[in-house]
């Protein structure tokens, strides 16, 4: 690695640990649990709306996505497609309410006590379920983000994985654990600003400077590969376009979007918004910064297959095309900031996830069950302590070793789905449903992840060709619509705050 991208690299990394700092002395170390879980609710939509983008599309859309892009062809689109739709139904469906809906249900401050509230029940059942769902499966989450900013420390820097991995970690911990949600929020912020700035730069530069290197002739050229583990030959032809793509590739990238109804920590960004009025503004802000990031993503990929087609294909360097293009284009300095932009995209993630598991833990676990009367500083304590251990478990968990290891992150790869199926059809349902109750919520949400995980591992998303989110999600939303349809009706308070949280004039 050249030295200007080594200083670039660092100063990326002063500047949020900075942030952390600053949010830490800001509310000289005793901010409230509502501070530091959900930003005291002031959080400006600019930032809500960058900071949701950020942790949702982690480095997969400057590595998954251009080199799936890169190795096939346009008929990945439909998972882009499908991101899109559910960004931008998420954003003007789901987060108005949700922001309202969140306070006025007793004022809630994570997803779990928001569904518990939602209906005004004293039985902590889905509180339990949703928190455990949500520390275990954002420990393996966390865990895979932590385990690529090794493995691109490895291969852009030459750092030992292992040593990469711990500094990730210090860096994710230090932050988090000083600043709370405000941290994050800001840290994605810049991040999500450098994510799609770095994927601008590449094909404008390309186009605009250097179209001469440009052959469309190049994308009929069939590359091949021999996989190194297991002596598969994989051949990467770019392919005719999006509709050259099976139905159950469409269906499946569609599905892609249904995951934002459910990821705890995208919705928690609504509830963060400090007054809906602002969301309108903030969904023009998201939806604007997928389609850049994601045509971005595209455009980088079709002129890296002209002007780097064999260079990375007859070695299965796909993944790596943004980060070759980026080398070839710009210099040493700025093309250090391209490159710690990915790295931004991997910490922008695991940050959101482990601050949502601790809250989930401390505030639906811990307060509930363990310590009733605990102070708001006690649990402000156990929150940034959560923070730490969860840190520690995703690293042990990424620095493990053999099959388990990797069964563990081939997991990881469907938690979205997992999220989406679990908690996509009940949260849509108590937003816009007065007649949803506590019996259909429990439904959904166990049957939403048993059918996604019983899908996955009996091995019919591979012999189907079918996402498990599909599946998951629709049985799940049956299930909670048909429990709640033939049990008993909410009872009158419940019925009376979504009534008053409905209002044309409800702020």
């Amino acid at each position: 690695m050249n030295v200007y991208e080594m200083i670039a690299f660092i100063a990326y990394f002063v500047l949020v640990i900075g942030v952390g700092i600053y949010f830490f002395f800001k509310s000289k170390g005793n901010a409230g649990e509502k501070d530091y879980f959900l930003g005291g609710r002031d959080m400006n939509g600019l930032v809500a709306a960058l900071s949701a983008g950020a942790s949702d599309m982690s480095a997969w859309v400057l590595m998954g996505l251009p080199g799936a892009f890169y190795a096939t062809g346009l008929s990945n689109m439909w998972i882009s497609v499908g991101l899109f739709i559910g960004t931008a139904c998420a954003w003007i469906f789901i987060a108005p309410r949700l922001r309202r809906f969140s306070i006025a249900y007793n004022d809630s401050i994570t997803i779990p006590q928001y569904l518990t509230n939602r209906f005004q029940s004293d039985n902590k059942l889905l509180l339990i379920i949703c928190a455990v769902i949500f520390v275990v499966a954002y420990c393996i989450y966390a865990a895979s983000s932590i385990s690529a900013c090794g493995t691109l420390f490895n291969t852009v820097m030459g750092i030992d994985r292992n040593t990469a991995m711990i500094g990730a970690a210090v860096i994710i911990i230090v932050y988090t654990f000083l600043g709370g949600f405000n941290a994050v929020c800001w840290t994605d912020f810049f991040q999500g600003l450098l994510m799609m700035a770095a994927l601008m730069l590449v094909p404008i530069v390309v186009y605009f400077g250097h179209s001469e290197l440009l052959d469309p002739t190049a994308l009929e050229t069939v590359y091949e590969y021999t996989d190194a583990a297991t002596g598969a030959v994989t051949q990467c032809a770019f392919g005719g376009g999006i509709f050259n793509a099976s139905w159950q590739d469409i269906v499946s990238g569609l599905g892609w979007g249904l995951g934002y109804f459910g990821m705890p920590h995208i919705l928690v960004r609504f509830m963060s918004i400090e007054k809906p009025s602002m969301i309108k503004k903030s969904s023009i802000v998201a939806i604007i910064w997928v389609v850049i990031s994601l045509f971005s993503a595209v455009m980088i990929a079709y002129f890296g297959r002209m002007i780097m087609g064999e260079e990375l294909l007859t070695h299965g360097n796909q993944k790596l095309v943004f980060i070759a293009m980026s080398r070839k284009f710009f210099p040493a300095g700025i093309c250090g900031l391209l490159l710690a932009a990915i790295i931004a995209a991997s910490i922008s993630t695991a940050d959101s996830q482990l601050l949502v598991a601790s809250s989930s833990f401390t505030a639906d676990l811990y307060k509930p069950f363990f310590r009733k009367g605990a102070s708001e500083k006690e649990t402000l304590l156990i929150g940034r302590v959560l923070v730490l251990v969860l840190s520690l478990i995703a690293f042990a968990i990424a620095n493990s070793k053999g099959s388990g290891a990797q069964a563990i992150m081939d997991m990881v790869e469907n938690a979205w789905g997992a999220f989406g199926s679990s908690f996509g059809p009940t949260i849509l349902l108590s937003l816009f449903w007065k007649r949803f109750n506590y019996k259909g919520a429990v439904a959904g949400v166990v049957s939403g992840f048993v059918v996604d995980l019983g899908w996955l591992l009996s091995g019919l998303t591979a012999s189907t060709g079918v996402y498990e989110i599909v599946p998951g999600f629709i049985v799940s939303f049956l299930a909670a619509y048909l429990v709640a349809r033939f049990t008993e009706a909410p009872n009158a308070e419940a019925v009376a705050i979504f009534e008053e949280a409905t209002k044309p004039d409800a702020d």
